[in-house]
C-alpha cells in the first residue's frame, strides 16, 4: 500500500464519519425528544432507536462510498440517501399513526423497547431498500 492510498483512505473515513455526525444531527432537529438526554437518563427504547439509526445510516455511507468513484459522488448519494430515508420515515409513520393507532415517538420516549427497536427497525429496512438501488 502506498502513501497515496493511505491518504485516500484517511480523507474519505474523515469524510464519512463527518457527514455520519451532520446527518444525525439533522435527524435528531426531527424528533420531538433529545436522544442524548433520555440516553444519558437510561431510556433502552431510545438507545436502541438511535443505535438502529446509526447502523442504518453508516450503512448507506458504506454503500455509497463503496460504490462511488468520487468522493464528491459519495457525499451527494448518502445526502439523497438520507433524505429519502427521512421522507419515507414520516409516511411510515402517519400511515401507522392512522392504519394502527401507533405512536411510535411517544412510546418510544416512554421507554417502551418494542416501539424504539420497530422504530430503528424501520430505518434499517429503510437504509436496505435505499442501498439496494445504488
Amino acid at each position: 500500500m502506498d502513501f497515496n492510498t493511505i491518504i485516500a483512505i484517511l480523507v474519505w473515513t474523515g469524510c464519512g464519519a463527518l457527514l455520519l455526525f451532520i446527518l444525525m444531527f439533522v435527524d435528531s432537529l426531527f424528533t420531538r425528544y433529545n436522544d442524548f438526554e433520555e440516553v444519558k437518563a437510561g431510556n433502552m427504547a431510545v438507545t436502541a432507536r438511535l443505535v438502529l439509526k446509526l447502523l442504518a445510516q453508516g450503512y448507506i455511507l458504506s454503500v455509497s462510498i463503496s460504490t462511488s468513484n468520487k468522493l464528491l459522488e459519495a457525499v451527494v448519494v448518502s445526502i439523497v440517501s438520507f433524505l429519502i430515508l427521512l421522507v419515507l420515515e414520516a409516511i411510515v409513520r402517519v400511515l401507522l399513526r392512522l392504519w394502527a393507532k401507533l405512536e411510535l415517538d411517544v412510546g418510544t420516549q416512554q421507554g417502551k423497547v418494542g416501539y424504539g427497536i420497530f422504530a430503528g427497525s424501520l430505518h434499517m429496512v429503510g437504509a436496505l431498500i435505499i442501498t439496494s438501488c445504488l
